[in-house]
């Protein structure tokens, strides 16, 4: 905290505030949020077409919860797509899955998960990276997890049915892949979530590993 900050607490402490004083501090705190926006949640927008831009929402306990149910039995390594502040990966690593990796293309994200990370003692037991979901290698990847938004997952279910290996399991929170069948469903309203077997999408869609749905 600097000096101005410390100087303006001290005031606060030592002065009534009154009406007028509540709010200027309501309105420079709507000013602050809207700062925040700009300035830690816009960046990793700016150079992604609007229709792929997913809103950073934090994932509830409730949908934390649903997705580790769905992984019940699972194990080896894990990606969450979109991974946000972290709390996806960290769970996962605290139920035993290894390596467990985030990937989220806002800057300010990445460093709010690994500053999560580093608070709860597990910030070198899990890893975030800086890079476009579209990008990512996914041939090797066991369990995956996404919190994305609808126009996203219908493109995403591409890519997944191309890369995964058969034996993959794709559990989507808050929204299901509009196309594909879940194998189990956990949780209600907004905190459902969808697990989907890679093997049995391609068995019964007749997509192969390799080629794509239209």
């Amino acid at each position: 905290m600097d000096d101005d900050d410390s100087e303006a607490l001290a005031e606060l402490r030592t002065k009534s505030l009154g009406l007028s004083g509540v709010a200027q501090i309501a309105a420079g705190t709507g000013l602050a949020v809207y700062a925040m926006w700009v300035g830690i949640l816009q960046p990793g927008f700016r150079r992604v077409p609007l229709k792929l831009q997913v809103p950073y929402i934090p994932a509830s306990q409730s949908q934390v919860r649903n997705v580790m149910t769905l992984l019940k039995g699972r194990k080896g390594n894990i990606v969450d797509l979109g991974s946000g502040d972290g709390r996806i990966v960290l769970e996962a690593h605290r139920r035993g899955f290894t390596p467990a990796v985030g990937y989220e293309l806002n800057p300010w994200l990445i460093y709010l998960s690994r500053f999560n990370a580093w608070r709860a003692d597990h910030h070198s037991k899990v890893s975030y990276k800086r890079e476009d979901l579209w990008k990512v290698d996914l041939s090797k990847c066991k369990n995956v997890t996404v919190f994305l938004a609808p126009s996203v997952l219908s493109l995403l279910q591409k890519k997944l049915l191309a890369e995964l290996p058969d034996d993959a399991l794709v559990i989507a929170g808050r929204f299901p892949f509009p196309d594909w069948t879940p194998c189990r469903i956990e949780g209600l309203g907004v905190d459902r979530a969808w697990a989907y077997s890679i093997e049995a999408l391609r068995r019964t869609d007749g997509f192969p590993k390799g080629e794509e749905s239209t």
